[in-house]
């Protein structure tokens, strides 16, 4: 069986369940799950687990997400980002300052409230929202709390034609829409806007500079060359880190609580830099969650 964590470059084109799918069909191996979802359009980081890694997975997903993308001011389209029709419209005047801008992207960071577009996966009464948009139908959307770290412009105004474009870089918790959040900038400044470009830059640790594509992966595998994959630990990089004793490991193994020195609500417990499993907090003491030895 082959076990690790696999930094991913998808490419534009493809969905999350696709780029799996390939790689069921390139290793050979059935057990692989992604941690967190990329939407079609969008490039970037995705993290992969294969074999025993999967029981990490939803702890990668948990991870926060840094983004590089572009937001247009002047229309909006249907599905938030470039791919969709317009649906309304409105001349970015010249003078749009960047400082206004500014201001008003700090007024996201912290925890905000979103509505998910409806050009979505999120299901509502036993459906996913874009079944209702591609079929012409309204539904009410739930609405969702997330965090925004950081959430800055990184390039000048290009202001031509009645549309202001400029690049933004933003750090965020799962379960954010980078799309809504860029229709939302929009409403601030009072111009309709979308998401007109986006690439996932770093999610669950690993970072899109060290990322593969599928074809290189191909490649590797063909080479019988399996360094793409990264240990298991890689999973749990943004869970605090605790660090056991031989003894301690010992009690883990058998599934007993232990007492540790610390409040935190989770964390990924190691011996001699090997994760040993996740514990939780259990009354006084932290019982594993889950045990990987």
């Amino acid at each position: 069986m082959i076990n690790g964590i696999i930094n991913l470059k998808k490419e534009a084109g493809m969905t999350s369940h696709d780029a799996v799918f390939k790689l069921r069909k390139i290793l050979g191996e059935k057990k692989i799950g992604h941690g967190g979802t990329l939407d079609p359009d969008v490039v970037g980081v995705l993290p992969i687990a294969v074999g025993k890694a999967t029981r990490v997975i939803e702890y990668m997903t948990e991870a926060g997400k840094l983004y590089c993308g572009q937001v247009t001011l002047g229309y909006a389209t249907t599905t938030e980002d470039a791919s969709g029709q317009i649906v309304a419209s409105k001349a970015v005047t010249p003078d749009l300052s960047a400082q206004a801008i500014d201001q008003a992207m700090q007024m996201f960071v912290g925890q905000i409230t979103q509505i998910p577009p409806m050009y979505s996966a999120v299901k509502v009464n036993g459906r996913k929202l874009y079944e209702y948009a591609r079929a012409g139908q309204k539904v009410d959307r739930p609405s969702r709390q997330v965090t925004i770290y950081d959430f800055k412009r990184i390039s000048d105004l290009t202001i031509e034609d009645g549309y202001c474009r400029f690049d933004f870089e933003v750090a965020c918790s799962k379960g954010t829409y980078v799309r809504t959040l860029a229709v939302d900038l929009g409403e601030k400044l009072g111009y309709p806007a979308h998401m007109s470009a986006l690439e996932r830059k770093a999610s669950a640790g690993l970072e899109l500079r060290n990322a593969l594509t599928l074809a290189e992966i191909e490649a590797m595998v063909a080479e019988n060359d399996f360094s793409f994959l990264l240990p298991i630990e890689y999973g749990v990089s943004d869970l605090p880190r605790q660090e056991l004793t031989e003894a301690e490991t010992r009690e883990i193994s058998f599934g007993r609580p232990i007492a540790l020195a610390t409040v935190e609500p989770l964390v990924a417990a190691f011996y001699q830099d090997k994760l040993v499993a996740i514990l939780e907090p259990r009354e006084e003491l932290y019982k594993p969650r889950k045990v990987l030895i």
